[in-house]
């Protein structure tokens, strides 16, 4: 399982630094695969972590971090809920989903509860939230996407191996 989480952090480190749109990387799909698949829960959680610390060591840091870790650290426990069934695709279809609604909740709120762009009432939350829209589409796809490829490629690679030994 370490040359597994190994090469997710270099592939997530590689795919948060090279151009593409917001919100549209594999962070959350890494932490969710994490929690359901690695025995070690701490490396589980420090999975995406340092997928993340890696990756804004050379995007650059910045003051949202502590909600983003803490919001992906939570991702992590979510794929450890879902260890029994992470051979069904509805329950690792909604455990991505829900993993995209709480980046899109915990992260926005930090943002309006800490920027200055917004009025610190509800109407600026509101507009907080609906500002984000768009993003949301974009963490929604990548985790659909990334969590299938994730999840997929791991059944595939248990299958062969079950069947090479057969």
């Amino acid at each position: 399982m370490s040359w597994i989480a190994f090469a997710l952090v270099i592939a997530g480190v590689a795919l948060r630094v090279a151009p593409h749109p917001w919100n549209f990387a594999p962070v959350g799909a890494i932490a969710l695969f994490g929690g359901a698949h690695f025995e070690r829960r701490w490396l589980a959680v420090l999975l995406p972590l340092a997928t993340m610390f890696a990756g804004d060591c050379i995007i650059g840091l910045h003051s949202l971090m502590p909600v983003i870790y803490a919001t992906y650290a939570l991702i992590a426990v979510i794929g450890m809920m879902l260890r029994e069934r992470r051979t069904s695709i509805a329950f690792i279809g909604g455990a991505s989903l829900l993993s995209s609604a709480l980046f899109y909740l915990t992260t926005n709120f930090a943002m309006w509860k800490m920027g200055t762009t917004y009025t610190h009432d509800a109407a600026g939350l509101a507009q907080c939230y609906v500002a984000a829209i768009p993003y949301f589409g974009n963490t929604i796809a990548s985790d659909l996407l990334f969590t299938g490829v994730f999840f997929g490629m791991y059944a595939f690679a248990n299958r062969l191996a079950a069947s090479e030994r057969h």
